[in-house]
């Protein structure tokens, strides 16, 4: 660990954004859903969910850049639990589905705890969900066909978020608590040793501020 690479995991980790996430429903194809973790890891998405599609969550392939590293996946079994879960949490759900309530996705406030629910590739967002979503956004189409590829669409809409963010000040200041922030560096950090203290049960040990291990 150098403490050049040390400095650039710190500073991504500061710019993490705990308040934005996408829900995935059902995705099933590998290169879209590595690319989706690719544009949260862009816009500083940390934890992504993603409920799982028959035979388990896609493959991650070259399309990810390596994003699943940085991009932690929480696995649901139902959407609509998922839907409410978060919603509990304070974060308002944007169903990308077209619909008579559907806005346009830059009408809304990314500012506030937000969820991106993005559906399969073939089918898209479940009736289900849509409705029991806080809104259902659409993304203006021009041309002949009538969407995105799901991984453009979450590209495009989560992109507007990093906009209203970065012009709300939301990336200047860390925004993930002390203790999961340090948690989180030392794993990024040294991905070899995390999982021996873990087994361990014991309590990893701190860092310098040049990422050297102070204590074993």
């Amino acid at each position: 660990m150098t403490p050049e690479r040390f400095r650039k995991l710190k500073n991504v980790l500061s710019k993490r954004q705990p308040t934005l996430t996408v829900l995935l429903e059902e995705v099933h194809k590998p290169h879209n859903f590595s690319a989706i973790l690719r544009s949260c890891d862009a816009v500083g998405v940390g934890t992504a969910h993603a409920v799982v599609p028959r035979g388990g969550l896609p493959t991650y392939n070259a399309t990810s850049g390596s994003a699943e590293k940085w991009v932690r996946v929480e696995q649901h079994a139902s959407v609509l639990e998922a839907v409410e879960g978060l919603q509990a949490r304070g974060f308002q759900v944007l169903a990308t589905h077209l619909s008579e309530r559907a806005v346009d996705y830059r009408t809304l406030d990314y500012t506030r705890p937000t969820c991106v629910l993005l559906g399969a590739e073939k089918w898209g967002v479940s009736a289900a969900a849509a409705s029991g979503a806080d809104h259902n956004v659409v993304i203006p189409m021009l041309g002949m066909v009538q969407s995105l590829n799901v991984s453009v669409a979450a590209a495009t809409i989560l992109f507007e978020a990093q906009r209203q963010r970065l012009a709300a000040g939301m990336y200047d200041a860390p925004s993930i608590p002390f203790e999961e922030f340090e948690r989180t560096l030392f794993e990024w950090a040294y991905p070899e040793l995390a999982p021996v203290y873990l087994e361990r049960g014991e309590a990893y040990p701190a860092l310098s501020e040049d990422g050297e291990l102070r204590s074993a």
